[in-house]
C-alpha cells in the first residue's frame, strides 16, 4: 500500500514531478520544500502582474500617440479617416525640384531687380516687371517645400494646381513671344545663355508636371471625409473677391496684352504682360480653390505662400516705387490686391494654428 508522502501534493502548481517522500525524512526537509513551492508561487504571480502592468502602459502610449496631431501615428490614422489620394512620389518630386529652381531663379532675378538693373529670359523696359517675377517664384517656394511632406493630394493640390498653370503658361508664352527671347536676338553671353536655360527648364517642368498630375489623377481615391476646419463664413466674399481680381487681370493681360498692358502701372512689353498675366491668372487660381475646399486644413501649402510671395512682391515694389504712377487707379488696385493676399495667407494659418490645438480632455 503506498504511503500518503507519494500522492500528489495540493500545493504544489509548478508541474514537476516530486520524489516520493520517506517515512523517515526529516520534518525540516519537508518544510523546506513547502516554502520553495510558495516561494515559485510567488514569483510566478510577480511575473504575471509585470506584463499585465507592460500591457496596459502599452495601450495607452498608442492612444495618447495617436491623439498628438503630429505623431506618425495620429498623421497616419487622420489620413486613413480623411480618404482621398495619397500624394504620389511624382508630385512632391516636382514641387521640391520647382522650390529649388525657384529659389536660385527667383532670388537671382529679385536680387539684380532691386539694384535697377533689367535681367531676364527678354529684354523688358523696365526692371520692375522681371523682379516681380522672381519675387513671385521665392515667395512660393516655401510653400512648395511643404507640398513634399503633404499626405494627401487634397492637401496639395490647391497649390499644385497653379503651380502647373505658371510653368505652362511661362512656357507657352517663352515660346509665343520667341523672337524676344535674347537666344533669338542675340546679346552679352550671359542673357543669352540665361534664356536658353530658362527655356530648357521650363520644357522639361513642363512635360514633368504633365506626367506627374496624369498619375496623381490615376491614383485610386477613397471617399473624402468630413472637413475638419472650415472656412469662416465672413472669409467667403472677401476671397471670392480677391481670387476673381487676380483671375480676370490675368486672364485679360493673357489673351490681350496690348489692351490690358495700359492696366500695368508702369512700362512693359508684350511679353511681360503675358508673363505678369500667368502669375495673376495662378493667384487667382490658388485663392478660389482654397475657396472651393471651404476647409483650412486642406490648404495648408497655399497658406505659406500667398503670404510668402505678398512680402517678396512688396519689397521689390518698395525697391522700384519710383518705376510705378502710384496716382493711377491700377496701382491702388494692385496694392489691395497684394495686402488681400497677404491677409489672406495669415490670417488663414492663425485659423488653422487654433483649429489644429489640442482640446482639453473632459
Amino acid at each position: 500500500m503506498p504511503n500518503a508522502s507519494d500522492l500528489p501534493r495540493h500545493d504544489d502548481i509548478t508541474g514537476r514531478p516530486q520524489p516520493p517522500r520517506k517515512a523517515n525524512e526529516p520534518r525540516e526537509a519537508q518544510e523546506q520544500s513547502d516554502g520553495q513551492g510558495a516561494q515559485e508561487v510567488q514569483e510566478v504571480q510577480e511575473v504575471q502582474e509585470v506584463q499585465e502592468v507592460q500591457e496596459v502602459q502599452g495601450v495607452k502610449e498608442v492612444e495618447e500617440e495617436q491623439d498628438v496631431p503630429g505623431s506618425a501615428a495620429g498623421s497616419a490614422s487622420g489620413l486613413l479617416a480623411s480618404g482621398g489620394r495619397p500624394l504620389t512620389p511624382g508630385v512632391a518630386m516636382l514641387a521640391t525640384a520647382v522650390a529649388v529652381v525657384s529659389v536660385l531663379v527667383g532670388g537671382l532675378l529679385a536680387a539684380v531687380a532691386l539694384t535697377g538693373h533689367v535681367f531676364g529670359a527678354w529684354n523688358s523696359p523696365e526692371s520692375l516687371t522681371p523682379g516681380l517675377i522672381g519675387a513671385a517664384m521665392l515667395g512660393t517656394a516655401p510653400g512648395l517645400f511643404a507640398v513634399a511632406r503633404a499626405r494627401a493630394w487634397h492637401e496639395a493640390r490647391t497649390l499644385v494646381h497653379p503651380l502647373s498653370v505658371v510653368l505652362v503658361g511661362l512656357f507657352t508664352v517663352s515660346l509665343l513671344n520667341a523672337g524676344h527671347l535674347y537666344i533669338a536676338r542675340g546679346g552679352s553671353i550671359i542673357p543669352v545663355l540665361f534664356s536658353l536655360g530658362w527655356l530648357f527648364v521650363l520644357g522639361v517642368l513642363c512635360v514633368c508636371a504633365l506626367i506627374a498630375l496624369a498619375w496623381q489623377h490615376f491614383t485610386p481615391a477613397q471617399p473624402l471625409g468630413p472637413r475638419v476646419a472650415p472656412l469662416p463664413g465672413w472669409s467667403k466674399p472677401a476671397l471670392a473677391v480677391l481670387g476673381s481680381a487676380w483671375l480676370g487681370i490675368g486672364t485679360g493681360l493673357l489673351a490681350r496684352p496690348g489692351f490690358w498692358a495700359d492696366f500695368v502701372p508702369w512700362s512693359v512689353n508684350r511679353p511681360d504682360a503675358q508673363a505678369l498675366g500667368v502669375w495673376a491668372l495662378a493667384l487667382g487660381i490658388g485663392v478660389l480653390g482654397a475657396l472651393a475646399e471651404d476647409d483650412l486644413g486642406r490648404t495648408g501649402s497655399a497658406l505659406i505662400a500667398l503670404p510668402g510671395t505678398a512680402v517678396t512682391m512688396t519689397v521689390v515694389l518698395v525697391f522700384r516705387a519710383s518705376a510705378v504712377d502710384w496716382s493711377s487707379g491700377p496701382a491702388l488696385c494692385l496694392v489691395a490686391m497684394i495686402a488681400g493676399l497677404l491677409l489672406a495667407g495669415a490670417s488663414g494659418r492663425v485659423l488653422l494654428t487654433k483649429s489644429a490645438a489640442p482640446q482639453p480632455r473632459h
